[in-house]
């Protein structure tokens, strides 16, 4: 699944209304402590113009193999300047410590800390967590820290195999179907009940979402990718015995 370069990118649409797109890259692989790490990046932006949406954001995340979130920034651009929030994990002592500052200056407007007991993930990680997960055909409970509060995000990963169709391709992509509950508050407003569908093939590519959000029901929508090798699989019928 972890491959260092995949870049994925999703329309973002409300109703018939494109309003936004989200991208989401793997950007590097080290190793710390005999355990492989990665890294990733995510930018969440809506399109210009738009009257009631104006969301600009830059998730950074890093996660071990075992996928949950040992360190995570946020930058969101509010008016003129950029918020940051950074999370710096303790797991030995579980304390999460939250820094709020002003972006590209020292001046760190807020500090926090958060009992921990046990591993999280953040909005970033959960997003490999999942697809690490999505063939397990079982209900998780996921802790979780979103806009620097604690949830769960509830994970019904029924492994129900079946095809959606999407702009990027001409033909029904096979894919693995679940559904969730957000008990938290994330960016666009997005909370409670959503679905997923990831390609059905080892590296589970997400190809399409339904989340509500402040506006409504949203739909996230594979675009364009860079993974090498990797095609979205085609649905064809299982033969009847």
């Amino acid at each position: 699944m972890f491959q260092i370069g995949e870049d994925l990118i999703y329309n973002v649409s409300y109703a018939t209304i494109d309003i936004g797109q989200v991208r989401v890259k793997l950007v590097n692989k080290f190793s710390k402590d005999q355990l492989t790490y990665y890294k990733a990046t995510a930018y969440i932006d809506s399109y210009k113009g738009l009257p009631f949406v104006n969301v600009h954001s830059v998730y950074e995340s890093t996660m071990p193999e075992t996928i949950y979130s040992t360190w995570f920034r946020a930058r969101t651009k509010i008016k003129d300047r950029w918020i940051a929030f950074e999370y710096n994990y303790d797991y030995p002592n579980h304390a999460l410590h939250i820094n709020e500052s002003i972006w590209e200056t020292n001046k760190i407007v807020k500090r926090d800390t958060l009992y921990m007991d046990t591993l999280y993930q953040d909005g970033l990680s959960l997003f490999y967590f999942a697809r690490q997960q999505v063939l397990q055909r079982q209900e998780i409970s996921i802790p979780s820290i979103i806009s620097e509060k604690m949830g769960i995000t509830s994970i019904n990963f029924m492994v129900e195999r079946t095809k959606e169709k999407i702009d990027a391709v001409d033909y029904p992509i096979d894919v693995v179907h679940f559904e969730g509950e957000a008990g938290w508050v994330g960016v666009f407003g997005l909370t409670g009940h959503f679905e997923g569908w990831f390609s059905n093939d080892a590296a589970r590519v997400p190809i399409l979402a339904k989340m509500k959000v402040i506006i409504g029901n949203i739909r996230i929508e594979l675009m364009k990718w860079t993974r090498q090798g990797w095609t979205p699989p085609r649905y064809v019928e299982e033969k009847s015995r």
